[in-house]
């Protein structure tokens, strides 16, 4: 069994401390302490958190290898101080039965870079007509708990009402991507001013709050549980806020990106900038900011969307939606939340690892570093400030809207149940 020691890292961002372990399990916390023939990582300065869980993950395989694999996925999870990851079900076939979920799970304990928790299809290949195999999917090895279409919306009220009274049964709950279809036929951008600008299709912010508001109020009636997919406009966090101020059982994530990009980029036409829901206002993006800090929002999910190149190096309208993000999440959370003030690090810790561990079920992570406690932990360097360089990105897609900006903070060390999975940046 194996030990490692963590010398001084902000322990949350507090006061710094020591971090033994051993095997799998942090058996020490607290300063001054030694190990013999452990490994010593000084961390001086550096901050130590939880493992990072992202309940909103593409990780593409079976059917879309070219984009990205289980294997690359987690890699790069593990890169940006992942621990665990779940696995949405838009790939091909849809995972939308127990074989192809357990599949996916296997794929992941095979990987051995991270954790990864399949998302089980609410309706069959997607098309939201009739329920897939929820309960099989549960009761599989993968016990699934979290169920998406994301990438298309459960449009139908009463499939949605079913789908929240299945899960009910399990303890498990709808992850829903919000978006009326209808209101988005043809829609290439935020509907607004830069949208009627540039002559491009406007895709208007009710076509996202009209569904969260119908599903808080279908949540409501049966008593489930309701999860928002990457929110993203103002009026969907005033919803939110009211749901929670009537005890509905919702809770919602924004990405990285909706926290620090605007529309305004889409003047430049380049298709890195396209994604799904797509990029709003400043005023939106100062609102998600407030609501992540004061609890409206739960969690940060990078929706992570990896594609080939030929997907993005291609006209506007053709291109593919979505970034990749597992590599850069946190220095952007760093940049939008931490350095702004409105997050501290126990705070960030909250939002990337013990509140998504709990919606999604996670188990062994989101986790305090205490004694007893399994060893999947990440440490980054928040002092550093870099350019964002894709050639080094450990997935297999390059589509970054973040290429050559400077972003602070750099994940050095990742442990998956005390193995290293990161060590100084580099992937083991």
């Amino acid at each position: 069994m194996s030990k490692t020691l963590i010398r001084g890292a902000k322990v949350l961002g507090g006061e710094p401390q020591d971090v033994l372990i051993d095997g799998e399990t942090i058996t020490q916390v607290g300063t001054g302490l030694s190990a013999e023939g452990a490994e010593v990582v000084e961390a001086a300065g550096k901050i130590l958190l939880p493992g990072l869980v992202d309940l909103h993950t593409h990780l593409r395989e079976p059917g879309r290898e070219d984009s990205e694999t289980v294997l690359t996925g987690t890699r790069a999870a593990a890169s940006g101080g992942y621990t665990s990851v779940f696995a949405m079900a838009n790939t091909f076939p849809v995972a939308d039965t127990a074989g192809v979920v357990e599949q996916v799970w296997r794929l992941g304990q095979e990987s051995g870079y991270c954790d990864v928790q399949p998302i089980g299809a609410v309706t069959v290949g997607l098309e939201g007509q009739k329920l897939a195999e929820l309960g099989a999917m549960h009761e599989s090895a993968a016990g699934v708990t979290v169920f998406s279409d994301d990438g298309k919306c459960v449009h139908d009220a009463v499939i949605m009402r079913r789908a929240l009274e299945y899960v009910k049964a399990f303890g498990g709950v709808v992850a829903q991507h919000a978006q009326e279809p209808r209101l988005t036929e043809g829609a290439e951008m935020n509907e607004g001013v830069v949208s009627a600008e540039l002559g491009l299709g406007g895709w208007p912010a009710v076509a996202e709050e009209s569904i969260i508001a119908r599903d808080v109020l279908l949540a409501e009636h049966v008593g489930s549980r309701v999860h928002i997919c990457h929110l993203s406009t103002a009026g969907s966090v005033e919803i939110v806020r009211w749901a929670k101020s009537r005890g509905i059982r919702v809770t919602a994530e924004v990405t990285p990106h909706h926290l620090l990009l605007t529309d305004e980029l889409v003047r430049s036409y380049n298709p890195v900038y396209k994604v799904n829901p797509p990029l709003r206002t400043e005023r939106d993006v100062m609102a998600l900011r407030e609501a992540l800090a004061d609890g409206t929002i739960d969690i940060v999910a990078t929706d992570h969307a990896p594609h080939p190149h030929e997907d993005k190096d291609c006209e506007w309208a053709a291109a593919a939606m979505g970034m990749v993000g597992l590599e850069t999440a946190l220095s952007v959370v760093q940049e939008t939340m931490v350095d702004t003030g409105l997050l501290d690090w126990a705070g960030v810790a909250d939002r990337m690892s013990f509140t998504p561990a709990r919606i999604g079920r996670a188990e062994g992570h989101g986790r305090p570093v205490s004694a007893g406690e399994p060893a999947n932990l990440t440490l980054v360097d928040s002092a550093y400030r870099g350019p964002v360089d894709p050639a080094g990105f450990a997935s297999r897609s390059r589509n970054t809207p973040y290429e050559g900006r400077e972003l602070p903070g750099r994940v050095t060390h990742t442990w998956l149940r005390g193995k290293a999975t990161l060590v100084d940046g580099k992937l083991t």
